[in-house]
């Protein structure tokens, strides 16, 4: 029994489900999950002495790659200092400077420990600023754990709990809309736009598959919000810092009314953030009503790690060297029979179809059926390659700067090697 195994069957025993995030346990593709001991660069070992070039990247903050030196350095110096203060600290204020000096529709923000919290915070936000209850959310979008947020749609407008434990009043206050479809999110509005607090959408969306957004989409998102006083929320933990600087807010030129971040934004550590206009966020204890606290809030080893990472993109040299590596690897996977590639940035998405339609998939409904048991197929015949992807068909892959052109070419050809062996 290899000690991955081995200490899976121990997790187990001490565990729900041997894991602490669901993705982790293999459910998706089958087989043991991996238990990791070290990372660097592009690589991670596992507990059983075996290399794999990292695909995952930690679902993303590893923009820079795995252990940075830059990034160690920072982490090692504050953790030298202390390492939980429970106090305000310099390193989040110089932090926060540098993200609301180069972002202008970030005029404050409030650290928190996760994505998840991010969301639920600025929800909370949401609803005080206008005194409405009602959030508009779309489905395929994934906004985290919070109860508010685990609704998937049902009959007309209303939503469905997805989860065990989200009482119907919640689910209630949640209304489900489609990607893709500006005549439905135009009748949602003239329907309830008065009633509705905020709009959240990934405008990447990149957790049910990697689901580019067309930009009239997005454009009549933030028209009807402001028609209708309703706040825009950008859920950018994935894609904040990542498809550029300032994300996809920068990229489509949409300023947010709020916006949330995580992954990138805390260099690795579990940092998240929401942010916005000096007047919405104000509302926030102490200064406003709205109350919000964390005791590990703005850790200072955690904002040394984010500070150095942010540090090092913000000249754009490194988002150049992402989308050279992202362009490698479509060129090189360009025409693979068996194969659909969808790629934004350093974001990437491989779905195993056998004849797709050649548009862009851009709802959940447009996912091929089939190709979640070849997706494992490819999954396991690439980890035998020493290639590991995340461990799920609807997970995005991530490149970073550590990645090398090596290592595109050798994911390209254990991509075709795994869909010719099929």
């Amino acid at each position: 029994m290899s000690r991955s195994a081995d200490m899976f069957a121990r997790a187990n025993a001490v565990t729900p489900g041997g894991v602490h995030s669901p993705v982790r346990a293999f459910r998706h593709v089958g087989g043991t999950p991996l238990f990791i001991r070290s990372a660097q660069g592009s690589r991670i070992e596992d507990v059983d002495g075996q290399r794999y070039t990292d695909f995952c990247m930690a679902f993303g903050p590893m923009i820079l790659g795995h252990t940075h030196p830059a990034v160690l350095d920072a982490v090692t110096a504050a953790a030298a200092s202390g390492w939980s203060f429970g106090t305000a600290e310099p390193c989040s204020l110089a932090l926060s400077e540098l993200i609301c000096s180069r972002l202008p529709w970030v005029e404050n923000l409030r650290f928190v420990n996760s994505g998840t919290e991010a969301v639920m915070s600025a929800l909370r936000l949401a609803r005080a600023a206008t005194g409405r209850s009602l959030i508009l959310k779309f489905d395929g979008c994934y906004h985290g754990h919070t109860d508010a947020m685990l609704i998937r749609a049902g009959s007309g407008l209303a939503g469905i709990a997805d989860s065990a434990g989200v009482p119907p009043g919640v689910a209630a206050d949640t209304v489900v809309a489609q990607l893709d479809d500006i005549p439905g999110l135009e009748g949602l509005f003239a329907a309830r736009g008065s009633e509705l607090a905020a709009a959240i959408i990934e405008p990447l969306p990149a957790n049910h598959g990697l689901l580019p957004q067309r930009q009239e989409f997005l454009d009549a998102l933030a028209w009807q919000c402001q028609q209708h006083g309703t706040l825009l929320i950008f859920d950018e933990v994935i894609s904040g810092f990542r498809t550029a600087f300032g994300g996809m807010a920068e990229i489509t030129g949409i300023r947010p009314d709020l916006v949330t971040y995580g992954k990138i934004i805390g260099g690795g550590f579990p940092v998240g953030a929401y942010a916005g206009r000096r007047e919405i966020m104000q509302l926030v204890a102490p200064v406003g009503p709205v109350y919000q606290a964390g005791t590990l809030s703005a850790n200072p080893v955690a904002m040394a790690a984010g500070l150095a990472t942010l540090e090092r993109l913000t000249d754009g040299t490194a988002y150049l060297a992402l989308e050279d590596n992202g362009r490698l690897l479509e060129e090189t996977l360009s025409g693979t029979p068996g194969l659909r590639l969808q790629r934004f940035g350093s974001l990437f998405w491989l779905v195993p179809e056998d004849a797709g339609s050649g548009e862009v998939i851009r709802t959940p409904a447009a996912f091929p059926a089939a190709s979640e048991s070849r997706f494992a197929k490819m999954f396991h015949a690439l980890l035998a390659a020493g290639i590991y992807l995340p461990p799920s068909p609807y997970e995005a892959g991530f490149l970073s700067t550590a990645h090398s052109e090596d290592d595109i070419h050798a994911l390209a050809d254990a991509v075709r090697s795994s869909l010719d062996a099929r």
